[in-house]
């Protein structure tokens, strides 16, 4: 072994040394850095067979056994991968990015694969959908939960759920939203800090989902469709006298409700630049006004076409025209003060997600494992997670290393706090770091 991946293998065993404990029996604790090691070094396949090929402290069988067939619980280990994020990119100004990466699969007997829309193919595949929690600041992101969405091809199938070892309280259908709301108060429960909570229209476009999370007292902006309808913010309910019959029970909105698209047509639209991505700013044309949403109690039939009454909360409602000519829409509860670049700026922190789902698969192999049970797939799934947050761990450390190094004398510049540094100087990319990550590319 180079004395390079010497180095880094034995930072990783003393960075693991808190996810180890939990494990208990010897050999598990030996085969859990093996196998993030064999993850994050060479090769181009990362499922066991080639992992193992490629360590020679540990056979197939081990690993396999470890991942795959092991007695062990994985809560203690997901309770200090949330911990460690915190430590690593938590705080106010993080971000907390909801999404789903598709797995494309072929074949139907692993665990959650069937026909269904894969975010990365754009298109119905077969492939098993996985619901995210990514946790980022200052563009730093941190995945810290997957959980694997059950189509009801699946949940309908008691014998398939079984075979697959799914756990008994999960054979039930959930949705993504449900899946991903649970993940969240988890999330919540271990005191993760972060200031705004981010989804795409998947999500968004959910009224329960929406106010789930206004019920936790989160700040959220999120995609919606642009059919989706809205009231102006000043909308007043009123009690119009009938000229017969019975009295209303209910008032009704004094406006009919508009889809966003047309709200927003008549805004005055202005070009935001949000950040400077590698080939230069990022901007578009962007938009925005307070609404209420139209998803209050719904009106009687035949009562102004069953119209939905005007929600409780009075948010933003945001529109992004890009130079594709492709335009989006979203809704928001950050405060009415806030400026139109921090809406789109918050709004756009959303794509570190994506970022962090291609490293997972390209550089970790997120998407490599070829068990088909529930348990092997989390656990390899929870080993990718832990792997990535080494890795940012040796990214920012390196990244501080390099500001102490490039920082003049205390009498030349006050001192500065860590937040202000880190944004001064982003951490390099993943894949300049000293571990050999993109190494498995030439291999």
């Amino acid at each position: 072994m180079a004395g390079g991946e010497a180095d880094w293998q034995d930072d990783l065993r003393r960075w693991l040394a808190p996810f180890l404990g939990p494990l208990g029996h010897k050999a598990r604790r030996n085969m859990c850095p093996l196998y993030v090691a064999g993850l994050i070094g060479p090769g181009d396949r990362k499922s066991v067979q080639p992992m193992a090929s490629r360590t020679a402290a540990a056979d197939y069988d081990q690993l396999h056994h470890f991942v795959g067939a092991g007695v062990w619980d994985e809560a203690p280990l997901e309770r200090e991968l949330l911990g460690q994020a915190d430590r690593l990119v938590g705080g106010p100004d993080a971000v907390l990015v909801i999404d789903d990466p598709a797995l494309p699969k072929k074949g139907k007997h692993s665990v959650g694969v069937a026909p269904q829309y894969a975010t990365v193919l754009g298109k119905q595949a077969n492939c098993q959908t996985l619901v995210s929690l990514t946790l980022a600041r200052n563009e730093v992101p941190v995945p810290i939960a997957l959980r694997l969405y059950l189509p009801e091809v699946w949940t309908d199938d008691a014998a398939r759920l079984a075979k697959a070892g799914v756990p008994q309280p999960l054979r039930l259908h959930r949705s993504k939203s449900e899946i991903a709301l649970a993940e969240l108060d988890r999330v919540l429960a271990a005191g993760v800090r972060f200031g705004v909570v981010l989804a795409d229209a998947a999500y968004g476009s959910g009224t329960g989902f929406r106010r789930a999370l206004s019920d936790r007292d989160l700040i959220w902006a999120v995609g919606i469709p642009r059919t989706q309808k809205v009231y102006a913010s000043d909308v007043v309910l009123t009690w119009p006298v009938a000229s017969r019959g019975r009295p209303r029970q209910r008032p009704v909105p004094d406006i009919r409700p508009v889809a966003a698209q047309e709200m927003l047509a008549p805004q005055r639209w202005r070009t935001v630049t949000w950040r400077r991505g590698t080939k230069g700013p990022l901007r578009a044309l962007f938009a925005a006004v307070r609404v209420r949403v139209a998803d209050g109690t719904p009106t009687r039939a035949g009562e102004r076409s069953h119209q939905h009454l005007p929600g409780d909360e009075e948010v933003w409602l945001v529109g992004e025209r890009r130079c594709t000519g492709e335009q989006k829409y979203y809704l928001s509860n950050l405060p009415p003060g806030i400026t139109l670049k921090t809406l789109a700026a918050t709004i756009k922190a959303r794509w570190v997600c994506e970022q962090a789902h291609q490293q997972l698969k390209e550089e970790l192999g997120l998407d490599h494992f070829e068990g088909r049970s529930w348990s092997g797939l989390h656990r390899h799934a929870l080993m990718s997670m832990i792997a990535f947050a080494y890795l940012q761990h040796r990214r920012l450390e390196a990244a501080q290393r390099g500001k102490k190094e490039d920082r003049p004398t205390p009498s030349a510049e006050p001192a500065r706090d860590t937040d202000r540094n880190h944004r001064a100087l982003p951490p390099p990319p993943l894949s300049t770091m000293s571990v050999p990550l993109s190494s498995h590319a030439r291999s």
